[in-house]
């Protein structure tokens, strides 16, 4: 490394944030990178540490270990330290095709397994990858990947969110001709309507998709492959398909109550607001003057809460299952896995600043939503505790712990349970026990057919569905050569 010492002799010093109350006045991004001096500077802080945990990229435990996508960090780390960006760029293209997207969105399991984590504070990782890429776009070091020569062979690719751009990209390069298929009315998936724009701007997204355009890729926007019709026209025109429509079917709350108009899933009510933003360059007004009540503890629960304050919300509570984290690594959850502890995410942050307390609320189930006139007006919820029962930690009901709480809109944001029901049956392919694509290597039940990202594994973060589309063309290229 240029400078062994620099873990000792730095500071961490991360992207200055604009305050909460100043911030939430508009639907931008709220951090400030540092100046290219202060940036190299934290690149200096990577140590010689012999064994680089955070490019690891494992699960171990049901916990990341490092990067999934084994990005090069401590190569450029010392590359921005020593000045050298163009070359950092260089190292950071080989392992990640979108770190523009990853260096804003990604939780950084790479920082949680940085030996100077052991007992300190880790490297800077997201915020130097983020610099990296960013000085490359505006140096103009980011160019299209256009192939030298096509292969003669045709591409479908279902859906344009992480795991579709990241396959795009990576057979657009072997020589495919990739088309992508998206049937909302702009591409991106996720990432242009799952993500609200404080955490990426979707002038992002859209300087990407050019690329990808200018790359060779075509994308096709308002096409619904929902029928059996069009998979047969699809299946005849092209060699392959690949499926990476996400795991789009929202977890439901089924209780008393539910029909009652108010209570929605959180995917819609962000992409709703993304969507007036897109149109209309204003918000949409779902949440304002209105009690929020948000169930779920997720990434999309702190989305959903920053949305609603930035929509005038009256007041926002979110009912959480399990109890509050530790505020340090439990014996059970040790370096180098990703740290299972409390933290306050920048929604969180921005409702405490403006309500005056963290709308948390621990150990609580929902039992029933109250209405009147066929509008949500409340819920009624007991408390729970941690017992220990046949040898397993399970959440029990307090006898008579009951409360009702005011709520007059509901988002449910507790995760998805798989792919959409109608895929398996216009796909004619099979889904596993977890309602996911059933797959072998990424081929489906299907010959023709593969899938990847959410879609194939259920849930998981942006820089996974990458890394599975990265791996999904690998097995799409090696099957179609060896035709």
């Amino acid at each position: 490394m240029g400078n062994v010492r620099g873990f000792l002799d730095f500071k961490r010093v991360d992207f200055k944030k604009i305050a909460p109350k100043e911030r939430i006045l508009n639907f931008k991004e709220f951090t400030k990178a540092l100046d290219k001096k202060e940036q190299e500077i934290q690149g200096g802080r990577c140590m010689d540490c012999g064994v680089a945990f955070c490019h690891t990229g494992v699960l171990a435990e049901g916990k990341e270990v490092g990067c999934p996508l084994k990005n090069l960090i401590p190569e450029w780390n010392d590359l921005i330290y020593r000045s050298l960006w163009k070359e950092a760029y260089e190292r950071l293209d080989l392992t990640n095709p979108f770190p523009e997207f990853t260096g804003r969105v990604c939780p950084a399991p790479c920082e949680d397994s940085c030996v100077c984590a052991i007992n300190g504070e880790s490297v800077s990782i997201k915020n130097n990858e983020l610099a990296i890429i960013e000085n490359a776009f505006k140096e103009g070091f980011v160019k299209p990947n256009c192939p030298q020569k096509y292969n003669g062979k045709k591409i479908a690719i279902i859906g344009s969110g992480p795991a579709g751009l990241s396959c795009a990209t990576t057979l657009n390069a072997l020589g495919y001709k990739i088309s992508v298929y998206e049937r909302s009315d702009r591409a991106g998936g996720l990432l242009m309507y799952g993500i609200p724009d404080m955490k990426l701007e979707k002038h992002i997204v859209d300087r990407r998709i050019e690329l990808l355009k200018k790359s060779g890729i075509e994308f096709k926007v308002k096409q619904n492959i929902d029928s059996k019709d069009k998979v047969n026209k699809l299946l005849k025109e092209f060699d392959a398909l690949i499926l990476c429509t996400g795991a789009s079917e929202p977890i439901d709350l089924k209780i008393e109550g539910r029909e009652l108009k108010g209570i929605e899933f959180a995917m819609d009510f962000l992409s709703k607001n993304t969507q007036s933003l897109l149109e209309t360059s204003k918000p949409a007004t779902s949440a304002k003057d209105k009690d929020v009540l948000v169930i779920g503890s997720g990434d999309t629960s702190v989305d959903c809460i920053a949305v609603a304050v930035r929509q005038g919300a009256k007041s926002i509570t979110r009912f959480e299952r399990s109890p509050k984290r530790s505020l340090t690594r439990k014996a059970d959850n040790p370096w180098p896995l990703k740290a299972d502890v409390f933290k306050t995410d920048y929604g969180l942050e921005e409702a405490i600043a403006v309500y005056g307390k963290d709308p948390r609320e621990y150990q609580k189930l929902t039992q029933k939503f109250l209405g009147k006139n066929g509008v949500v007006q409340g819920v009624i919820a007991s408390d729970l505790k941690r017992e220990i029962k046949n040898g397993k930690m399970i959440n029990c009901e307090i006898p008579n712990s009951q409360k009702s709480y005011k709520a007059d809109l509901v988002l449910l944001a507790m995760g998805f349970s798989g792919t959409e029901k109608e895929i398996k049956e216009n796909f004619n392919i099979k889904l596993d026990e977890k309602n996911n694509i059933f797959t072998q290597n990424f081929q489906t039940s299907h010959k023709k057919i593969f899938a990847c990202g959410d879609a194939r594994t259920g849930q998981s973060l942006v820089v996974w569905a990458i890394k599975d589309g990265l791996d999904c063309a690998f097995a799409v290229h090696k099957s179609l050569t060896m035709q």
